[in-house]
C-alpha cells in the first residue's frame, strides 16, 4: 500500500509553539516567585526581582564585557547581596557625558544604585577635577554621597587632612568622610604610617563629628591596619571569588569589582556592596 503523505509542521507553527511553552514557563515561574514572596516576607523582593530578570529580561550592555569567570562571580555576588544596598565609585577617570545620572542600576536594571562615593583629594594639594560636578548631580538625583581622600603615604597628614577638609563640605545625609589607603610609604616606617593615618582621622573626626570610614584592600587591611582603628566603619576591596571580603572580620563595605558594568554608564566603574538594608545606611549618615 502507498503510504500516506507525512504532514510537516511549518516553521511559523513550530516557533509559535516554542514561544506558548516559553510562556507558560515563564508564568508558572512568576506563580511560583509570588508564593516565595508572600511566604518568605517583603524582604526577599529584591532578590526575586533580580533572579526574574536574570532568566526574562537579560541585559547586555552594547559596548562593555567581562570574561565569563568575572560576569558569573559579580552575578553570583549580587545575587548573594540582592537584599543589601548597593553603589557605585566614581572620579575623572569617568567621562561626564559617559554617566546618565538618573537610570543608574545593575542585576539586569532589577537592582537601584543607591549611594555614589567620589574622589574628593589626594595628597597634600591634589584635588579630583570632577568632584565638585559629580557631589552636585549625586544630590541632584537623590543618591546617597560620600566623599573619600586619596592618602598618599609619604606625604603629610596634617596637610593632606586640610586639603580634603577645604574641598569637601559634608552636609546631613552624606557618608562620613573615607580614608582610602592603598600604598606602603618609600620614606617612612609602617609605624610612622600609622601615626600619621590616625593624626588625618583625628583632624577630620574633629571637624565633622564622625569616626571616618577605613577604605583598603583585606590584604594591606590584614597586614598593616588590623587592630589599628577599632570602631572604625570599614570598608574592603576584594576582587577575588570569595562569599565575603574578608573570612573573619566585621565589614560595612565591599567593594566587589572594578569591572562593573552598570546600566546608565558607558564605561567600566567600582561597583560596592553595603551590607544591611538601605535604613541601615541612612543610619549611617551625617545628622
Amino acid at each position: 500500500m502507498p503510504k500516506k503523505p507525512v504532514k510537516r509542521k511549518s516553521t511559523r507553527k513550530i516557533h509559535r509553539k516554542r514561544r506558548k511553552s516559553f510562556i507558560l514557563r515563564r508564568e508558572i515561574l512568576l506563580v511560583i516567585l509570588a508564593i516565595a514572596l508572600l511566604g518568605t516576607g517583603f524582604y526577599l523582593k529584591e532578590k526575586i526581582s533580580f533572579y526574574y530578570a536574570m532568566y526574562f529580561d537579560k541585559f547586555e550592555h552594547k559596548k562593555l564585557s567581562n570574561s565569563a569567570f568575572e560576569e558569573q562571580r559579580i552575578t553570583r555576588i549580587i545575587g548573594d547581596y540582592a537584599d543589601k544596598t548597593f553603589g557605585i565609585d566614581l572620579s575623572h577617570y569617568q567621562r561626564r557625558e559617559d554617566i546618565k545620572w538618573d537610570s543608574l542600576s545593575i542585576g539586569n536594571r532589577s537592582i537601584p544604585i543607591k549611594f555614589v562615593v567620589l574622589r574628593a583629594t589626594m595628597g597634600n594639594r591634589s584635588s579630583d577635577k570632577h568632584f565638585d560636578e559629580f557631589w552636585e548631580l549625586a544630590k541632584k538625583h537623590e543618591l546617597i554621597r560620600g566623599a573619600y581622600h586619596f592618602y598618599r603615604a609619604d606625604e603629610d597628614p596634617v596637610r593632606q587632612a586640610n586639603n580634603f577638609l577645604e574641598n569637601v563640605k559634608l552636609e546631613q545625609g552624606d557618608l562620613p568622610p573615607i580614608l582610602d589607603i592603598e600604598r606602603i610609604p618609600k620614606r617612612k616606617t609602617n609605624e610612622k604610617l600609622l601615626e600619621d593615618l590616625k593624626i588625618w582621622c583625628r583632624i577630620v573626626e574633629e571637624a565633622y563629628g564622625e569616626k571616618p570610614i577605613i577604605y583598603t584592600y583585606y590584604h594591606y587591611y590584614n597586614d598593616f591596619l588590623k587592630g589599628e582603628f577599632e570602631g572604625y566603619p570599614l570598608w574592603l576591596a576584594n576582587y577575588n571569588d570569595v562569599p565575603q571580603p574578608s573570612p573573619s572580620d566585621d565589614w560595612n563595605f565591599w567593594q566587589f569589582t572594578e569591572n562593573g558594568i552598570v546600566y546608565g554608564i558607558n564605561t567600566k566603574v567600582d561597583v560596592d556592596v553595603y551590607n544591611g538594608s538601605l535604613w541601615s545606611l541612612k543610619r549611617l549618615t551625617l545628622d
